[in-house]
């Protein structure tokens, strides 16, 4: 029997149902609600009685220490946004990349990594080649065989959305280092999940929003920069990226030292603080252990289908599989409908390209999974 990894009681929605969709909208805990609650209550709604123009600025430094360190990258390195989209839509800006170029992406990628670039491409001499994932072929070696002198970004999810693939960073940053090429990084569908490294995989730009596998809510996102970008002038910079944001001179562009010059604007506070709390239980957990945590629970899940023609869209031994995103396919099975007997059955998770997504966060246990086992069994008569 594998057991939850952290106290399901901080998650009451777990009362009314199985909850199989962290990698959507995730669940928030107790402890970062309660200090959500607290800041609404104390602070937020007080304006400015209780809060100084001092105290404003200063918010953002509970997170960014921990925040760091689950990146596993210098605190000068890490910059707070509004959201990892905030940070996708500058990147073709700040990397210009020269003309007759083209950047490579994966074609069932998540659509904020991709459309920047194709809406800078409709104004620049740039071509975008998608590449398309097969479940035959890791998708590693997919974008490295387009990879070519021409090549100026690579961009890609260390986790796809869709399908759970995962890729090897070291191996695309070494293959994009080789023609000078960007490397961009999206790690929503992983950081929470399994450890991340951007020190090691070295990234020129690693994003992530601040919730799903973060345990967040909406209005808050990450991103690690390079350290030649630290001194860049962002293509889109906004009143709370200077030294003193209070300071405010119209006339003048004034820039913090590293990556908090990314940061644009007023944005979320209550989700701030109430990541802040979400990424500090996470690295008690552990991420290492969140993972083993994982790895236990999808194999429960794909022993319960053997033989039920619900299948993966990778076979659990291939190196390309996450444990934590799990898609299923089935060859007489309708997305609509399955999604229904899911509902039915008290089940909450997504269908993604035609594919049932079961997503195994560390409040998950054994029991969740023999649930959805039984559900997807029986909506197959």
């Amino acid at each position: 029997m594998v057991s939850a990894l952290s106290n399901r009681a901080h998650y009451n929605s777990l009362n009314q149902g199985v909850y199989l969709n962290q990698a959507s909208l995730g669940l928030v805990g107790e402890p970062a609600v309660a200090a959500m609650h607290n800041f609404l209550d104390t602070v937020a709604r007080h304006g400015n009685m209780n809060l100084t123009d001092a105290e404003e600025v200063g918010l953002f430094a509970p997170l960014r220490g921990p925040a760091a360190k689950l990146m596993n990258c210098a605190t000068d390195q890490l910059a707070i946004l509004g959201s990892a989209g905030e940070m996708l839509c500058q990147l073709p800006s700040l990397f210009n990349p020269r003309a007759g170029s083209k950047v490579i992406a994966v074609s069932s990628d998540f659509p904020a990594i991709t459309r920047p670039w194709i809406a800078y491409a409709e104004r620049h001499d740039l071509e975008i080649q998608f590449v398309t994932e097969t479940a035959d072929e890791d998708l590693t070696d997919t974008l490295i065989n387009a990879i070519d002198d021409r090549t100026s970004v690579v961009m890609v999810s260390y986790v796809q959305f869709s399908t759970g693939s995962i890729v090897d960073c070291l191996r695309l940053r070494e293959a994009s280092r080789r023609v000078g090429a960007r490397f961009i990084l999206d790690v929503t569908q992983a950081a929470g999940a399994v450890p991340i490294d951007t020190a090691g995989w070295q990234p020129d730009v690693t994003v992530c929003s601040g919730y799903k596998w973060l345990g967040g809510h909406g209005g808050v996102g990450l991103a690690v920069l390079a350290p030649d970008l630290l001194d860049k002038t962002p293509p889109a910079p906004g009143w709370m990226g200077a030294p003193d944001p209070f300071d405010m001179q119209a006339m003048q562009l004034p820039l913090a030292k590293g990556a908090a010059r990314y940061t644009q604007s007023t944005m979320s506070y209550i989700s701030i603080v109430g990541l802040g709390v979400a990424i500090g239980e996470l690295l008690a957990l552990d991420p290492t252990k969140i993972k083993a945590h994982a790895d236990d629970l999808a194999s429960v899940l794909l022993t319960g289908l053997d033989g039920s023609g619900w299948a993966p869209f990778r076979h659990a031994d291939d190196p390309a599989a996450s444990t934590h995103i799990v898609t299923l396919g089935h060859p007489d099975a309708g997305a609509d409908e399955t999604l229904q007997s899911l509902h039915d059955a008290n089940i909450t998770c997504s269908i993604r390209n035609g594919r049932v997504r079961v997503s195994l966060a560390h409040y998950n246990e054994a029991a969740d999974v023999h649930t959805i086992v039984a559900a997807l069994k029986n909506s197959q008569g």
